[in-house]
Formats: C-alpha cells, structure tokens, sequence
C-alpha cells in the first residue's frame, strides 16, 4: 500500500498483519478488534475518504490509543508500518494514537490553531489542516463504531461526543458531519450529568 493504490492484495497484507499482531483475539466492542478496525476502514470508505487515511483507519490501533491500551507494535517500530501502508499513512495513525485527548479534544472547534500534545513523549506541535481533517474523519468513524456496538457507552458518552463533532464539524466531511447527526444527535436531546461535564 506504500504507492496509494488500496488494491485488494495490499488491503490483504495489512489485515494479516493485524491478524498476526493478535487483533482478532482481541475483544472489542461489536466482536473484535480486527472487525472494528475493519468497520472503520468501511466507514471512511463510505465517506470517500482518501485511501491514506482509510489505510491509518484500518491501522488506527496499532499503537493503542488514549482510549485503548492494548498495542499491537511498539512505536519504537513505526518502520515496520509505515513499510506496510507508507509514512503518509503511518503518520496518521501515529497521529491518532499519540493524541492525548484530555489536552486536545477542548480545543476543537476553537478559533487558535489546535496545539496536540503527544501522550508518549509529551511533545507538543501543531498539526496542518490536512492532519487535522483526516485526524478527525478517522476519529468520527472510530466513535460512531463503539457507539453502535455498545449501548452503555453510547448513554454516557454519546451527548459529549455529538458536541464535539457539531463543535469541530467544519473540519469533518459533510458525509461524516451527516452520519454523526444521525447517529448520535438522539443522545443530544438526552440531557445526562456526568463528571466529565464538570471537567473532573
């Protein structure tokens, strides 16, 4: 996949390396992580997403993420993926798992330019339009996932999540603005009170 192509056999070698990485021994909401990531890989199919960014969806996990702490490589070996779907896509995916999401997601939808903090290294830059886009195409299609596999997570997070990409929807696709609308605005109209309202 390291040319941008996306043919059937490069999509084949990436799902067996994730397969050969344990990702379909590991559960996940909806069965397991390799069906997840690969529903996620579909959804930003659906939304026409550049293969680049389908390629860091199907691999989004790799490195585990904020939210997901099992990893499937070490990011001391980001070589060995970004030789398997090229460093465009690898950066993506190092991008989405590097992200720490306390420090990040507050300023989405902001006016100053989004500062993302590196939960790895601590690191702090400020990624271009075109990283950010794809950073939250990939994020969107990841949530509306979990969300339509797993009723309880989708009661206590679905409202915040709906803020969220309303906040930050000028930097989704109108196909992902579309099915966020869809899938989690029911949840906007649920008013719920969590600690994570109240920023603790």
């Amino acid at each position: 996949m390291t040319d941008g192509s996306g043919t059937a056999s490069e999509w084949s070698r990436a799902e067996a390396f994730l397969r050969g990485r344990g990702a379909a021994r590991m559960p996940h909401p909806g069965g397991t992580l390799l069906e997840h990531l690969g529903r996620v890989r579909g959804l930003l199919a659906e939304w026409r997403a550049d293969l680049r960014t389908r390629a860091a969806g199907l691999c989004h996990a790799t490195y585990g993420t904020d939210g997901f702490d099992e990893t499937l490589l070490p990011v001391t070996e980001r070589a060995v993926l970004a030789e398997l779907i090229g460093d465009r896509a690898e950066a993506l995916v190092y991008l989405y798992a590097s992200c720490d999401r306390g420090a990040v997601y507050p300023q989405l939808g902001g006016v100053e330019p989004v500062v993302f903090r590196d939960r790895f290294t601590g690191a702090e830059h400020t990624p271009d339009e075109a990283d950010l886009r794809a950073f939250l195409e990939i994020t969107a299609a990841n949530e509306l996932d979990v969300m339509a596999h797993n009723a309880e997570l989708a009661a206590r997070h679905g409202a915040q999540l709906h803020r969220l990409f309303v906040r930050s929807g000028g930097l989704l696709s109108r196909a992902a603005q579309d099915a966020c609308a869809r899938r989690l605005g029911p949840y906007a109209r649920t008013i719920r009170i969590t600690p994570a309202d109240h920023g603790n």
